[in-house]
Formats: C-alpha cells, structure tokens, sequence
C-alpha cells in the first residue's frame, strides 16, 4: 500500500462534546473516560488545559462571536464617519481658498 491510502484523517470534535467529555473526566477520571469513548489520554489533558487557561467552551464561543460582530459593525461606522469627515474637510478647504 501507499502512504496515501495509510494517512489517518484527522478527527475533529465539536466544543460540545469536548466539554460534555471534560465533565466526565471530572467525574470518573481522565483515564476511564478515555477508555470508554476511545480516546488518547493525552487529548483529553490537552482539551482540559485549554479550558483553564480561557479556552473556548460553547457559551465563550457565543460571546466571542457576538463581541466580533458588534466590533465589525462599529469599525464600518466608524470608517464611514472617518470618510465622510475626510472630505467635508476637503471641501471646506477648498471653500476657503
């Protein structure tokens, strides 16, 4: 076989199930977790450090993604005013001369 048939795709998982796994793994412990849904222990501490230091559960995600939009349509006002101001300025320039 060739190593394009034997590359392993990359599994991803949703923010959801990572934190429904964290909540177990507190619960029952990392090693039993892993085991039963058939995950590498590692994972799981990887998710876990993640999360203490200001990772991205679901609700944070939401959050996140609201402060974005709210930045993006204030920076469009924002650029809007800059222009508009840019060439009231022009033209009061020109007015004066």
């Amino acid at each position: 076989m060739n190593e394009e048939n034997q590359k392993q795709t990359r599994k991803k998982y949703s923010p959801e199930f990572k934190d429904q796994v964290l909540a177990r793994a507190e619960k029952g412990g990392v090693a039993q977790v892993a085991k039963e849904l058939g995950l590498k222990e590692s994972m799981i501490y990887s998710w876990r450090a993640k999360k203490k230091m200001g990772g991205t559960s679901l609700e944070n995600q939401k959050i996140q993604q609201m402060e974005m939009a709210r930045l993006k349509r204030e920076n469009e006002r924002l650029l809007m005013e800059n222009d508009f101001l840019k060439k009231a300025a022009a033209y009061f320039a020109k007015e004066s001369e």
